[in-house]
Parts: structure tokens; C-alpha cells; sequence
């Protein structure tokens, strides 16, 4: 799957009824008041230096939408000053040097632009340009994050995939805050 020695994750925080964001696009249910004695905690440096290892974002339209949102209430650029690459058809403002707007073929995006340029390659939603990540067989693994909650309703972490994906789990993580993580390598349909 993987060329060049890069790879592709896609990385998703979701409820645990798979929904990764409200009908509306909403994502208030992200921050809960769950406690788990036995989890991991998020040190700060560990988290920065994890974030270093990422050299560039993937994402769709409304994934950067929500992103430019979150920032003018403060809460910051997710991205930080990795190049981030924004998959639409739609014209968007751009709001920073690092911002990339791609329309084309995404099998052709990854293997000739991305996999030769960047090493750890994180698409990061949404759930239509996470599934075409996975039905084109580009993905090397999923980072899988469940937020300790039921919404009931909205937009699945994967919209149809047409069949069914193997997957191998590598590493399981528990947090204080309730939020379990799940990494799971992809495997090629020969592999299973």
C-alpha cells in the first residue's frame, strides 16, 4: 500500500455510536464529563511531539469549514503550521499560506503529490473523504478515537464503502476523559 516509506492514516474522534458530528455538523457533544481512573493522561509534551511527527493534513470542505469556525471562537487552528490540503470542488477562502485546495483525482493526488513529498500523511475527515481514502485502497491505517457518548444521529464516520475493509489492531488506549483509542492496520484483501 504504502510507497516512498510515507503513510496514510485517517485519524476520526467519534461517538460510540459512530456518528462524527450532529446532522447540522455540530461536534458540541466532543467534550465530556467522563472520568476514567485507569486512563492514560494527554501530557502536553507527549502531545506536541506526537504532532510534530505528522508533516501534513488531508480533509474535506466541511471538515475545513468546521476548522475556520472553531478559530474564530478561539479555539485555535487544528492544523497548526502543517501544510493542509482541503479536498472541494467548492471555491473556499484560504485562510493561511499553508492551505490547499485540491479538485481531481484523489488516487492520482496522493500517489504523485503527497506520497513523495510527505512521510506521515493524516487525513482527518470527513466521512466521505475518509471512505473514498479506504475504497481506492489508499489507507496504511485508521486511528480510531471514541468519545464516551451516544448522539443518536448524524454524520457516520464512513459513508458507504461497498465492502467490507479487513482490519488488523495494532494498539488500544484508554484516557482519563473516557475517550478510548483504537489503531487498526489495514490490511490488503491477499492479506486476509
Amino acid at each position: 500500500m504504502s510507497q516512498n516509506n510515507s503513510r496514510i492514516t485517517i485519524h476520526m474522534v467519534a461517538s460510540l455510536d459512530g456518528f462524527i458530528a450532529r446532522k447540522d455538523g455540530r461536534v458540541d457533544w466532543l467534550e465530556t464529563p467522563d472520568e476514567f481512573p485507569g486512563g492514560s493522561s494527554l501530557d502536553p509534551e507527549f502531545v506536541d511531539q506526537f504532532l510534530k511527527s505528522i508533516d501534513c493534513y488531508v480533509l474535506g470542505s466541511h471538515t475545513y469549514e468546521s476548522a475556520l469556525k472553531f478559530e474564530e471562537q478561539g479555539l485555535g487552528w487544528p492544523y497548526g503550521d502543517k501544510p493542509t490540503f482541503v479536498l472541494s470542488s467548492r471555491r473556499l477562502r484560504r485562510n493561511r499560506d499553508t492551505v490547499n485546495f485540491y479538485s481531481g483525482d484523489l488516487t492520482r493526488f496522493v500517489q504523485e503529490q503527497l506520497r513523495p513529498q510527505f512521510r506521515s500523511i493524516w487525513f482527518v475527515g470527513g466521512g466521505s473523504v475518509c471512505a473514498e481514502c479506504i475504497r481506492l485502497g489508499l489507507a496504511d491505517e485508521i486511528r480510531y478515537s471514541t468519545v464516551p457518548i451516544l448522539i443518536g444521529e448524524g454524520i457516520s464516520f464512513f459513508s458507504k464503502l461497498e465492502r467490507d475493509v479487513p482490519l488488523d489492531l495494532r494498539e488500544t488506549k484508554a484516557y482519563k476523559n473516557g475517550i478510548v483509542e483504537l489503531v487498526y492496520e489495514v490490511c490488503s484483501t491477499s492479506d486476509h
